[in-house]
C-alpha cells in the first residue's frame, strides 16, 4: 500500500554537491503528495543555498538539532524521515520517536534495516544510474518507481537566487564573464592546474573576456603557490576565500559560464540553468555516469581513452585520465558559449 505524507525530512548532512542532488527528488515528493511541506536537515555551511530551492519549504541547520534529536522530532508535525544519507543517530531517535514513516536503504547499513519500516533496497555501487536519479529509489514506498532520464532530471530544479547589485557592477564592464573553479576540496579529481593556466593563455586574446577563480581561502593560497601565472594573467580575478556559499551561488548564477571537475559549485551552476561545463575521468565511481552536471546548459568532458593503471585506487588529486582532457576541447565549449550570446545580444538589437 502506497504510503502518503503530510511533512517530510529529507536528511542530507554531507557536501553540498550531493545535496543539490537530491533537491530533483524533493520536488517530486511535492508532485505525488499535494500540500505537502519538506522540509531538509544540513549542516550549516549549506543551510542558505537550500533556501534558495523552492522545493524546501524550511531548512533544518544539523548543529542546531544534532544534541536532541529525539526532542526535536517529538517536538515537530513531522510524519516521514527520509535517510537520503545514512544516519545512525537520526535514524535512531526517529523511531523511537515513533515517527510514522522512516525510509532508508536496507542494503546500506544494517541500522536502517532495524530503524526503518519503509524500506527501499539498492546498490549506488552496481547502478548504471546518476547519483540523481538513484535519489528517486527512495519514492518507492510513495508507490512511484519512475526514475526520471539525465535530460529530464532539470525540470525538477527550481530556486529563487536574488541578484546582487555589486556582482552585476562587477560583471558590466565585460562582455563575457566565466568562472574557473579549479579545486574541489577533496571530493573529486581534478583537471590539472597547468592545463588551466594553458586555457587562460588562449583565452588571453578574446574581447571584453574576464575570468574569475573561485574556491576556498585554502584553495586560493595553495593556486599562489602552484599555478601563480594564472592568477598574474591581466585577465584574470582571484576571488578565492572571499565569498559566503551564499554569495557564490548569486555569483554563479549572474556570471556566463563556469567550468570545474566534480565539486559542488558544478552541481550548483548545472542546477541553476547556469552555461556549465563538468570534467571528468572515465573511472568508476567517479566518472560522468555517476557525477556529471546536469542541467539545461550543462555539458561534460571525459577522455575516451581507457583509465590509468590503477586509476580508483589512486591517491592523487589529477591523473593522466584528466590530464588527457585538452586544454582546446574546453576552449571549443567557451568559445560556443561565447558565440551564443554574442548572437543572442545581436538579436536582442534588431
Amino acid at each position: 500500500m502506497p504510503i502518503a505524507s503530510k511533512h517530510i525530512l529529507i536528511s542530507r548532512t554531507d557536501n553540498i554537491g550531493d545535496i543539490i542532488l537530491t533537491l530533483p527528488m524533493a520536488a517530486r515528493l511535492k508532485q505525488i503528495n499535494p500540500g505537502v511541506r519538506i522540509s531538509l536537515l544540513c549542516r550549516r555551511y549549506a543551510s542558505d543555498v537550500v533556501r534558495y530551492s523552492d522545493a524546501i519549504d524550511e531548512v533544518v541547520e544539523e548543529e542546531s538539532v544534532v544534541n536532541d534529536l529525539y526532542g526535536f522530532l517529538r517536538g515537530s508535525d513531522i510524519d516521514t524521515v527520509i535517510l537520503a544519507q545514512p544516519n545512525h543517530a537520526l535514524a535512531r531517535a526517529a523511531f523511537f520517536a515513533r515517527i510514522k514513516h522512516r525510509i532508508g536503504n536496507a542494503q546500506q547499513k544494517i541500522y536502517q534495516l532495524l530503524y526503518c519500516n519503509d524500506r527501499v533496497r539498492f546498490r549506488k555501487g552496481i547502478s548504471p544510474n546518476h547519483e540523481a536519479q538513484i535519489n528517486f529509489e527512495f519514492l518507492k514506498p510513495y508507490g512511484d518507481s519512475t526514475i526520471p532520464t539525465r535530460e529530464e532530471i532539470p525540470d525538477y530544479y527550481r530556486f529563487s537566487i536574488p541578484p546582487d547589485q555589486d556582482i552585476a557592477a562587477a560583471f558590466q564592464p565585460h562582455e563575457f564573464n566565466l568562472i574557473l573553479h579549479p579545486k574541489s576540496n577533496g571530493h573529486g579529481r581534478e583537471w590539472p592546474v597547468d592545463h588551466y593556466v594553458s586555457l587562460a593563455e588562449k583565452l588571453t586574446e578574446t574581447p571584453g573576456l574576464r575570468m574569475w577563480i573561485t574556491g576556498s581561502a585554502e584553495e586560493g593560497k595553495w593556486l599562489e603557490e602552484h599555478a601563480a601565472p594564472l592568477l598574474a594573467m591581466p585577465h584574470v580575478v582571484n576571488t578565492c576565500g572571499s565569498m559566503s556559499l551564499s554569495r557564490l551561488t548569486q555569483f554563479i548564477s549572474q556570471a556566463d559560464g563556469l567550468v570545474a571537475s566534480g565539486t559542488g559549485p558544478l552541481h550548483l551552476s548545472a542546477a541553476i540553468g547556469q552555461n556549465t561545463l563538468g570534467l571528468f575521468p572515465p573511472t568508476r565511481p567517479m566518472h560522468a555516469g555517476r557525477w556529471a552536471a546536469l542541467g539545461k546548459r550543462a555539458s561534460n568532458l571525459t577522455t575516451d581513452q581507457p583509465s590509468c593503471p590503477g586509476c580508483e585506487r589512486l591517491r592523487i588529486m589529477t591523473c593522466d585520465c584528466m590530464r588527457a582532457i585538452s586544454p582546446d576541447s574546453v576552449l571549443q565549449t567557451i568559445q560556443d558559449w561565447i558565440s551564443r550570446k554574442a548572437a543572442g545580444k545581436s538579436v536582442s538589437n534588431l
